[in-house]
């Protein structure tokens, strides 16, 4: 059994490279179902939010096996989880529900919105949803969510 103990670390410049590789090993398959894979272009979309001050690497014992963006708007109450990424292999072991209650604590302590995109037919749809998130809006291949710490506060209220 794996141990399930997660940590982060901090995210530098000269760690591009090795996080492209893992986004690229994480979206492979979804892209290729939707026939839109393109290792550069996967490059280039990590590159266009690469803020190592808001990346953490997600480590499991010794080894770094995601990490996530989450990026705070300038002037509207919500940040941006622009990646949440485990690495095949790892994915199931309670990882990404892990970084994402930290995000969403974040959130919270800030009073902030969480906002993000998912690729159409992917797995990460059904996880966001399972965690509080709502679908917003449909694009042509990717579909928008919103999580908001009124969400929680709305059930509590709701029930009984």
């Amino acid at each position: 059994m794996r141990d399930l103990m997660f940590s982060f670390e901090d995210v530098l410049g000269a760690d591009f490279e090795a996080m492209a590789d893992l986004r690229a090993q994480a979206l492979q398959e979804s892209l290729e179902r939707l026939g839109r894979f393109d290792a550069v272009r996967v490059r280039e979309r990590l590159r266009s939010a690469f803020v190592p001050a808001c990346m953490r690497h997600i480590v499991q014992g010794a080894e770094r096996i995601g990490y996530l963006t989450l990026i705070p708007h300038a002037t509207l109450p919500q940040a941006r989880l622009h990646h949440l990424y485990i690495r095949p292999g790892h994915q199931g072991c309670g990882a990404g529900a892990w970084a994402l209650s930290w995000a969403k604590e974040q959130a919270r302590a800030e009073t902030r919105d969480i906002t993000l995109g998912a690729l159409r037919g992917s797995d990460a749809n059904r996880f966001y949803l399972r965690h509080g998130f709502q679908l917003v809006e449909e694009q042509e291949f990717d579909l928008e969510y919103r999580w908001s710490p009124a969400f929680e506060k709305a059930a509590v209220e709701v029930s009984p």
